[in-house]
């Protein structure tokens, strides 16, 4: 008789700071009706899986909770009605929660396959942050080649991504960061400009770039002090995509700047574009993968073990790392 198999989760059974948050063992479960068991690899982390895990995300995840949206691993099991997963197959898994473990169970949905010639570092960062950027820039800004874009927070996870799949798109891309380390990252990564708006006259520094005339498409992770500056350096019928507010408190924004520049405020919110429009998002990951097959990859941001996952979460949540937060948890 063998005796029981356990795993390893970080998890906590109030939403809160890190501290709230242990490493814990459980059972392995056996998957069900449509589900996979993945032995996971490497884990990231967002600003968003950060504001989860604390209780302040617009969806308020069930207790306890495990934090985490995107890992990557190899199958290790697979129960009935499992159509293509196999044992042995590198996948990367996308699910609200449960990613920052040794072992995940997911619906087979809930899979796709790892991109070749990525690592399993890669393959953990890169599917949200591509996702999001290329539904913001094509589906809600409908970016054409030859536009100028502005990517706010252009050195971390879904910011670098921008500038990679604006590149892709045929646009002209202005990164803004902080610090020059981040603004050389940005360049390294593609962007034709770096904007330092650290600097009170950041905005002349913009215009200059743009000869007069302005953004078509400001790409915004961050919003805070930077959103209204950035909504007033659009171009005639510019286009702003909010994406979340890591730099603080949501801003507002004067209802007759719109009107004014004939632009427009819009946003990309990835979660329930995969629940409302699940074929446009499917063709989205299809072109993705076939960039990421042709040279895409992202660049593994800061890398920490397992048993540091709470300093990981602390340099997800204060933008500090350059690119996306991995936690590796086994073979990398």
């Amino acid at each position: 008789m063998t005796g029981q198999a356990f795993m390893h989760a970080v998890s906590a059974d109030r939403l809160g700071p890190p501290e709230h948050y242990s490493i814990v063992e459980r059972p392995l479960p056996t998957p069900g009706d449509g589900q996979v068991l993945v032995r996971v690899h490497a884990a990231s982390l967002g600003y968003a899986d950060v504001l989860a895990a604390a209780g302040g995300y617009q969806v308020t995840p069930p207790l306890p909770f495990v934090p985490g949206t995107e890992a990557s691993g190899t199958v290790i099991a697979t129960g009935p009605n499992v159509d293509k997963a196999m044992p042995g197959d590198r996948v990367v898994v996308s699910r609200f929660g449960g990613c920052l473990a040794d072992h995940v169970l997911a619906a087979e949905r809930e899979l796709s396959a790892m991109p070749g010639g990525m690592s399993f570092g890669q393959a953990a960062s890169f599917r949200s942050n591509y996702a999001t950027a290329l539904h913001a820039l094509k589906d809600r800004a409908a970016a054409q080649a030859g536009e100028t874009l502005l990517v706010l927070g252009a050195a971390g996870g879904v910011g670098t991504a921008a500038v990679q799949i604006g590149k892709r798109l045929g646009l002209r891309v202005i990164a803004g960061a902080s610090s020059e380390a981040k603004r050389n990252f940005a360049r390294d990564h593609g962007a034709d400009e770096v904007l330092d708006y650290s600097v009170e006259n950041w905005r002349e520094s913009l215009k200059a770039m743009t000869g007069g005339r302005g953004i078509d498409v400001v790409f915004d992770p961050v919003g805070g002090a930077l959103f209204e500056p950035a909504f007033r350096s659009l171009a005639w019928r510019g286009r702003h995509v909010v994406i979340g507010f890591a730099g603080g408190p949501i801003p507002r924004l004067p209802a007759n700047l719109p009107l004014l520049k004939g632009a427009a405020l819009l946003a990309a919110d990835i979660r329930q574009f995969y629940l409302k429009e699940p074929d446009l998002a499917a063709a989205n990951d299809r072109q993705i993968v076939d960039w990421c097959s042709n040279g895409l990859h992202p660049p593994v941001g800061s890398l920490f073990e397992f048993a540091d996952f709470r300093a990981a979460m602390i340099a997800a949540s204060t933008g500090a790392s350059l690119g996306k937060v991995v936690v590796r948890i086994g073979e990398y």
